[in-house]
């Protein structure tokens, strides 16, 4: 028999999700309101409409490349997974994490199901979010340092730079220290288990949820997996990590240059920090997909480094449209394909195909785990 939900406890998440829904809606509509005084929208437009085709068809060659280096990432942290699978699956995450509050978590409960219904067990694909997460994460603090580090030596160094530089250094250093212990043994990776369960069930328990369980047995695993799978593939996780980034950074990059904002009003460093800057507004989803944050950060950042504010906007809206509402309209087809063709296939099935079959046969591999 199927364990359900108690009906109080379906309310209180109903609740929370549409409390979260008016909260970012809220904030979305107050930051464009902002947004909206600052700049001319028949002038963001021309600029708009001033672009080449060939411009136009090289933004959207860019913004295609993009969305793949999604799924290279995914396919290095769960081996044997092909590349359309692995766009099937990050396009039809992606697009809820853009569009509803949280997201997040619940296009993490889509990745276990996708890559359950192709053979991955739930341990193994816990070990993918969790590497891919963290790899994310060492970019995004680190690419602020190295963006700032190439404006100090274009010679754009402020003490504001210089101390925000640290804050990043540090904020990096600090995670990867957490990360190195977590793996350094098997008893440490245990008692930051037991450590992380009694602060989440300390914070659960504010809420009245009960406490959680089991979680050093679980880092203990983890750290085993992790160490495998980070041995034999951490310079390609690192790679196509860092290519996915830079390649985002691109898109906005062509943008501005394509709308008239020219090097010597923003240089590609100054770009490359405001970028950075406007990731790090992402680490915590107030918003579905960073909505209105992004744009404000982007916005602000490169008027302030000398863009003019109504190319500056229509660079922004074009960047955001390839970037944040491209990827719904594919995640959505990708999502109904996979529902329709009902890829729930088991592991032993001849129709995966020839490179995802030789994976079933090695007992090393996911779907085995």
């Amino acid at each position: 028999m199927v364990n359900q939900a108690p009906p109080a406890t379906t309310h209180r998440s109903r609740t929370r999700l549409l409390v979260q829904g008016v909260l970012s809606l809220v904030l979305v509509v107050a930051i464009f309101y902002f947004l909206r005084k600052k700049f001319d929208p028949a002038q963001m437009w021309a600029a708009i409409s001033a672009m080449t085709w060939l411009e136009l068809a090289i933004l959207g060659v860019l913004a295609v490349w993009n969305l793949c280096t999604y799924a290279f990432v995914w396919m290095t942290v769960t081996p044997g997974l092909g590349f359309w699978r692995a766009m099937v699956m990050t396009q039809a995450t992606t697009a809820v994490a853009n569009t509803v509050p949280a997201g997040s978590a619940i296009g993490i409960g889509m990745t276990y199901s996708m890559l359950g219904s192709w053979g991955y067990s739930r341990s193994r694909s816990t070990t993918a979010v969790l590497v891919s997460g963290v790899w994310n994460s060492f970019i995004k603090l680190g690419m602020p340092v190295l963006a700032l580090a190439l404006v100090a030596l274009q010679g754009g160094a402020t003490a504001g730079r210089v101390l925000a530089a640290l804050l990043g250094i540090a904020g990096l250093v600090a995670a990867i220290v957490v990360f190195a212990l977590l793996l350094r043994s098997e008893e440490g990776a245990r008692r930051f288990g037991l450590l992380a369960g009694r602060v989440a069930s300390r914070l659960l328990g504010l809420v009245g949820r009960r406490p959680v369980a089991g979680w050093e047995l679980a880092t203990v695993k983890f750290r085993a997996r992790t160490i495998e799978l980070v041995e034999r593939r951490w310079v390609a996780i690192t790679l196509w990590s860092l290519v996915s980034h830079l390649s985002l950074y691109a898109v906005l990059l062509v943008a501005l240059r394509d709308v008239g904002v020219s090097d010597a009003e923003v240089s590609w460093a100054q770009v490359l920090a405001v970028f950075a800057f406007a990731r790090l507004a992402t680490a915590i989803p107030l918003t579905p997909g960073g909505l209105g944050f992004v744009e404000g950060v982007l916005a602000i950042g490169l008027v302030g480094a000398g863009g003019d504010p109504d190319q500056v906007a229509a660079a922004v809206v074009v960047y955001r449209a390839l970037t944040w509402a491209l990827p719904i309209l594919v995640g959505i087809g990708c999502y109904l394909w996979w529902r329709r063709r009902s890829w729930t296939t088991s592991p032993q099935d001849p129709q995966r195909g020839r490179g995802e079959a030789t994976v079933t046969a090695n007992p090393h591999r996911p779907t085995k785990g």
